[in-house]
């Protein structure tokens, strides 16, 4: 396309983006604006890829309003961007081709709770941490817990997990149902309250991990779990990685049902010393919770850790069970992001993830450890290590050229790696734009098929369009 045809097509982009707003100004009011910093608020996540603001930022108050911008997209032919809570980490709510961001954190209302079924309907702007005061009291929890403050919506949005993952699983396993308003506006609930069904396509487990690209879910059906009568957390130092990933494979391979086992290395270690106050020792660490009925239960299988621990040089295995220490040592692990960044301020985090099988992990570990040692910024580790999934933070400048090419050099090597062992190129992070070559290497084929589900629910291509995959 020559210089004219770009002037063009950009000006008629201006056009429909400016015939979108007036419709959504006259039709919803307040709930649509201009403003240039809520504009630049909606252009980044976390992660280091570059701003994208959206053209206006959308604020729907219930799933109707959801529909009109919806229904004002498909006339006008506008993109859209779902927005949570702006934690997510391969740029997932970058507006790549500008359009409407739409901000769900006003639909904040927790529908229904019913604790005789153990399952909560919420909007999709609910938190992850108010969802867990309005359970206060119930005997009840949602374990899934990413380390933000994650809206649900989002988190069904990009299949969230995190620390808990390991006894209490994903959101796949723990969404029973979704309310999802489709690219041409179209109303469609996906699922039911019941444990398991066999009536027709799985839309449910279609739409999370969908990262907005076939429909913005407005409300989330939640299976519930007891709140463990006994918690108690521990601590425990290894000399060499390979020790503390030995012990995370026999503890997972014996079956003891831990509820956390988290790896950090002695970077993260370091960083979150310095920004939470900690004397953690300089080591491999591993940070454990159990959960139990009862406290003997919970002290056997902490037992049994700790012994296992031991025949792998583990030491220094120390015991956090009043609830102001656990919450000390989950604090201090859930700022390991913001922890890494202050080691060098005014840096931006590379964060990427993988996941592979977990006789595979401390080979995958080790190999991208050594690999890290050249890098030529500060590299963070931390894994979920009782799933076979972890991270690394490569803490860099994102202005400078040699930098962001050593990490995407580093990263693109880590994913080659996973996939070499069965593994994943994200276990938990999602595709986003960051991404996407990935997914060809690890699907192949397969991508194709997802193409063709993008195709069938949006063929204009308007739903976060440039994530995930593209048309």
């Amino acid at each position: 396309m020559g210089v004219f045809g770009e002037a063009s097509e950009m000006s008629r982009h201006t056009n429909e983006i400016a015939a979108a707003i007036a419709h959504l100004k006259v039709a919803l009011g307040p709930v649509i604006t201009e403003n240039a910093t809520l504009r630049e608020n909606h252009s980044h996540g976390e992660s280091y890829h570059a701003p994208a603001a959206p053209d206006a930022v959308c604020f729907p108050r219930m799933t109707e309003d959801v529909v009109e911008i919806m229904r004002a997209s498909a006339t006008f032919g506008v993109p859209v961007i779902p927005f949570g809570a702006g934690s997510s980490l391969e740029g997932h709510v970058h507006a790549l081709r500008g359009g409407l961001s739409i901000d769900l954190t006003q639909m904040n209302k927790i529908l229904r709770l019913s604790q005789e079924d153990m399952d909560v309907t919420v909007e999709a702007g609910v938190t992850r941490l108010q969802l867990g005061k309005a359970l206060r009291n119930t005997g009840l929890m949602f374990p899934v817990d990413p380390g933000a403050d994650a809206t649900i919506g989002g988190m069904a949005a990009t299949r969230a997990s995190g620390t808990t993952t390991v006894r209490y699983g994903t959101m796949r396993e723990n969404v029973l149902a979704l309310k999802v308003v489709l690219p041409d506006g179209t109303v469609t609930t996906t699922g039911t309250r019941a444990r398991k069904s066999s009536a027709g396509y799985d839309l449910t487990r279609l739409f999370v991990g969908s990262e907005g690209t076939l429909g913005v879910i407005t409300e989330v059906t939640l299976r519930l779990h007891p709140v463990p009568e006994a918690v108690a957390a521990a601590v425990c130092t290894f000399d060499l990685l390979q020790g503390a990933v030995d012990t995370v494979i026999a503890v997972i391979q014996l079956g003891l049902r831990v509820a956390r086992i988290e790896l950090l290395d002695a970077q993260q270690l370091d960083a979150i010393n310095k920004y939470s106050k900690t004397n953690y020792p300089l080591a491999p660490t591993l940070f454990f919770e159990f959960h139990g009925d009862h406290d003997r239960h919970v002290a056997e299988q902490a037992e049994t850790v700790q012994s296992l621990a031991a025949e792998r040089g583990g030491h220094g295995f120390e015991w956090a069970t009043k609830l102001e220490e656990r919450d000390r040592l989950w604090h201090a692990r859930h700022n390991a992001l913001y922890a890494s960044l202050a080691l060098r301020p005014g840096s931006r985090a590379w964060t990427t993830d993988v996941c592979v099988p977990i006789s595979r992990l401390a080979e995958c570990i080790i190999a991208t450890a050594e690999d890290n040692k050249k890098a030529p910024f500060p590299v963070c580790m931390v894994g979920h290590a009782g799933d076979g999934n972890f991270h690394m933070l490569y803490v860099l400048d994102p202005n400078s050229a040699s930098e962001l090419e050593a990490a995407k050099r580093l990263n693109d090597r880590l994913v080659d790696r996973a996939l070499t062992m069965d593994g994943t190129c994200t276990g938990e992070h999602g595709v986003g734009s960051g991404k996407m070559a990935s997914l060809v290497k690890e699907h192949g084929t397969g991508v194709d098929v997802m193409r063709a589900i993008k195709r069938a629910l949006d063929p204009d291509n308007r739903m976060n369009p440039g994530k995930v995959v593209d048309l």
